[in-house]
């Protein structure tokens, strides 16, 4: 019997919903080089309001990321949340696979609706994306927040056993899963309590929903986040910037947490939120959405020693 119900493309539709019950709508703009970005914008820009940029992780859409922080957000600032290249709506037939592109075509969309300066939140991967922002666009990004982005982690790192697989290919098979058995590998390390007993029926529709589109453009992007990388090579971005990261986090472990605090000093303060894993935005929504507030909204800059106490736990 053909298959009729699909729980992953309905709750996808059920997002869009709440994305434009909150004042969002979808927009998509041709680049005019063979790229195309699409971005969730207000319906309405208000000039007197902060631009906030929400830059998704790899997996899901934007939307399955950042639902929980539309409307807690939209009450401070514009919010626009761009899906980055192969992933939603957005491709290009170029061959670039960087973060350094990725940041370029978020940049360039934000122009086409008229922004030039903006604060950013990256999560994982979308980090790595908001880091190259902010570096490559010293005058257009104010701040930025982190999420447990391993930046300023190094090829060697693998090799030394820091993460819990010991090749680049092993670790596509965790982030692009493609059976329901690499899918509950990928939950394991990616909550600090994962649910369990999710049937294979409900996997297997996730899979083919948001996992097989693109397989061989997302293997790429992380392919080219490894080779050759260098923490000498990172440069020192001097925005305010708040990291934060899940304690118990094994996808990309505290340890790189401290290395970038380490790298950009004063300029940045860490925050560890405690009970949580690599899926902070999952497991710890509401407390995510707290230090965004607090940072994203103090006129004054964290940099400041003195400001801020560094190395925070939170419960």
């Amino acid at each position: 019997m053909a298959k009729c119900f699909s729980f992953a493309a309905t709750r996808d539709w059920c997002y869009r919903y709440s994305f434009s019950n909150a004042g969002l709508r979808s927009s998509t703009t041709d680049l005019g080089d063979g790229t195309v970005m699409h971005v969730w914008a207000p319906k309405a820009h208000i000039q007197s309001k902060p631009t906030l940029v929400l830059i998704h992780g790899i997996g899901a859409n934007a939307m399955w990321q950042w639902n929980d922080f539309i409307s807690p957000l939209m009450s401070r600032f514009n919010v626009y949340v761009p899906d980055l290249l192969f992933f939603g709506d957005s491709y290009t037939t170029r061959p670039e696979r960087s973060e350094h592109f990725q940041a370029q075509c978020v940049m360039r969309v934000m122009e086409a609706h008229g922004v030039t300066v903006m604060n950013a939140v990256g999560i994982s991967y979308g980090g790595f994306v908001g880091y190259s922002m902010a570096a490559q666009f010293k005058e257009r990004v104010e701040k930025l927040v982190l999420c447990c982005a391993g930046v300023c982690l190094e090829e060697k790192d693998m090799e030394e056993g820091m993460f819990k697989v010991k090749s680049v290919d092993e670790a596509v098979s965790f982030l692009l899963p493609q059976t329901p058995d690499k899918m509950r590998e990928l939950l394991k390390i990616s909550f600090y309590k994962p649910t369990k007993g999710i049937p294979s029926c409900f996997l297997n529709d996730f899979i083919h929903v948001m996992c097989t589109e693109y397989f061989q453009e997302r293997k790429e992007l992380i392919q080219a986040l490894h080779k050759d990388r260098k923490l000498s090579d990172l440069p020192k971005i001097t925005q305010p910037t708040l990291i934060i990261w899940g304690e118990h986090d094994q996808i990309f472990p505290l340890e790189l947490g401290h290395r970038l605090k380490r790298h950009l000093g004063d300029n940045a303060e860490l925050v560890i939120i405690k009970n949580a894993g690599h899926a902070i935005n999952v497991e710890k929504p509401k407390e995510l959405c707290k230090h965004l507030k607090s940072f994203l909204m103090d006129p004054l800059p964290p940099a400041k020693p003195g400001n801020y106490r560094n190395d925070r736990k939170t419960d």
